[in-house]
């Protein structure tokens, strides 16, 4: 009985062995892998950029007086954004509208001398003096060629004949004194007329470097810069702000939980000698400015045809130290199988390699799994 007892206590320990070294099964969920025709995308990266970007600068020099935007504020287009000092340039305006009104006066003046109204045009056949004089021109001429019909008959004497041509000499000398005397005043008017052209010229640009004082947005946007302030005096050279526009913006989405759908608007004809890289420009609407230039994106252009893939859940990868595995399935084993990932579909990820169509891959406690491991499903 003592050696039947010791054997008995032998088999019980062997038992305990044999149960120790046998691995646990574990249980999992499977999926099979399946086809799918999938819209292919080229994906790159890239930065947010505003649609439009201007350096503000003065057209004239002065020092600033008002500062209407800081640092942030959105501003439209014809927005103030500095006022520079603009007490000269009113003086100037002044003298100028004192210059155009004394132009005005002589050009009246020369005109009230020729005898026209202002506008009229410059008939110098129709001044009275230039009138007169020619009448009496021509009517000394018929009593001239009067007169030498009569002397060849003898009517006459050649005293009274040598007097009528006498007096038609003095009265041409006239008419063409009265013709020269018109034509210097129209000149005295035209002189006028440009004297008041150059006036007017002269105050509207007195006017215009008086509206230079109010430096204005030039388009809708953000300011992304504002280095002038109050007191500061500034040059036509010297930026006072930077404005942005940020709808739309030149690429898609900087947000990892978000996507923002675009268009594809520019490409560079040129490849970029240095990165051999092609510069592509995307638009897309951002009217609630939750996108800001600087940020960067991951930009997913569709291409013109789908093509097909084979799909498994995301969460039957395992993946460590940027290698990508999953366990399939075959005969209540693991077989485990690296693989190469590709684009997502939902809660579906791409394998490109290391998985055939119809194969069950485990979906649940992937990170328990090793190859040869007996599971149970």
């Amino acid at each position: 009985m003592a050696t039947s007892c010791g054997g008995s206590k032998a088999n019980v320990r062997k038992d305990e062995t044999n149960a120790a070294t046998t691995p646990a099964v574990v249980e999992v969920t499977t999926a099979p892998a399946i086809v799918r025709e999938l819209p292919r995308f080229f994906e790159a990266t890239g930065s947010l950029t505003g649609d439009e970007q201007t350096d503000v600068s003065p057209s004239m020099a002065g020092k600033v007086v008002f500062v209407g935007v800081d640092l942030g504020s959105y501003v439209k287009r014809g927005q103030t954004i500095v006022r520079l000092d603009d007490v000269d340039s009113k003086l100037r305006v002044q003298q100028a509208q004192a210059q155009l009104e004394q132009a005005k006066a002589g050009l009246r003046q020369a005109e009230e001398k020729v005898g026209i109204r202002p506008g009229q045009s410059f008939d110098i056949n129709k001044l009275p003096e230039v009138a007169n004089a020619r009448v009496a021109l021509d009517l000394a001429e018929k009593n001239l060629r009067r007169s030498e019909k009569l002397i060849e008959s003898g009517d006459i004497s050649r005293s009274l004949y040598d007097q009528q041509k006498a007096q038609r000499d003095q009265l041409k000398e006239q008419y063409e004194a009265a013709l020269s005397l018109a034509r210097q005043n129209h000149a005295a008017v035209m002189t006028a007329r440009a004297n008041v052209a150059n006036a007017e010229s002269q105050l509207n640009l007195a006017r215009r470097n008086l509206s230079y004082a109010n430096v204005y947005s030039p388009i809708d946007g953000y300011v992304a810069d504002r280095p002038a302030d109050l007191g500061e005096y500034v040059s036509t050279t010297t930026k006072v702000a930077t404005v942005v526009r940020i709808n739309p913006l030149r690429t898609t989405s900087a947000w990892p939980d978000r996507n923002f759908s675009g268009r594809i608007a520019r490409i560079s004809p040129n490849v970029t000698p240095t990165s051999r890289t092609l510069t592509v420009e995307a638009e897309i609407e951002n009217g609630s400015g939750v996108l800001k230039p600087g940020q960067f994106a991951t930009v997913r252009i569709l291409e013109s045809r789908a093509s097909a893939a084979t799909l498994v859940p995301a969460r039957a990868v395992r993946t460590e130290s940027g290698v990508s595995r999953v366990f399939v399935i075959k005969d209540g084993h693991v077989q485990e199988r690296l693989v190469q990932l590709g684009q997502t579909e939902g809660d579906l990820v791409e394998l490109k390699s290391g998985v055939a169509a119809g194969e069950n891959v485990a979906t649940s406690n992937v990170e328990q799994l090793s190859d040869g491991m007996a599971v149970k499903q």
